[in-house]
């Protein structure tokens, strides 16, 4: 399990679930980064727990899986998590 926390630009809660060769995945990354936003990350690659979670919450196996409090993205949508933040 990878937990990466990034300085905090708000309040609202951010997970991504994610793999490392899964380059959605590390465009949503760059973005939360680049925004100077906290997140969670979860590489469901190696953690089997977090995989299955996704997979329970999202329905799917694709990849990135974002959650914004109780709003989940599938996909990497740099319209729809502006929004979501409210920026």
């Amino acid at each position: 399990m990878e937990n990466i926390k990034e300085t905090s630009g708000g309040a609202k809660n951010i997970v991504i679930y994610s793999t490392p060769t899964c380059h959605f995945c590390q465009m949503a990354k760059e973005f939360f980064k680049e925004k100077g936003i906290e997140y969670t990350n979860y590489d469901v690659s190696e953690d089997m727990e977090k995989r299955k979670e996704m997979i329970e919450k999202s329905g799917q196996m694709g990849v990135p899986v974002i959650f914004i409090d109780n709003e989940m993205m599938i996909g990497f949508d740099r319209d729809k998590i502006l929004s979501a933040l409210g920026i």
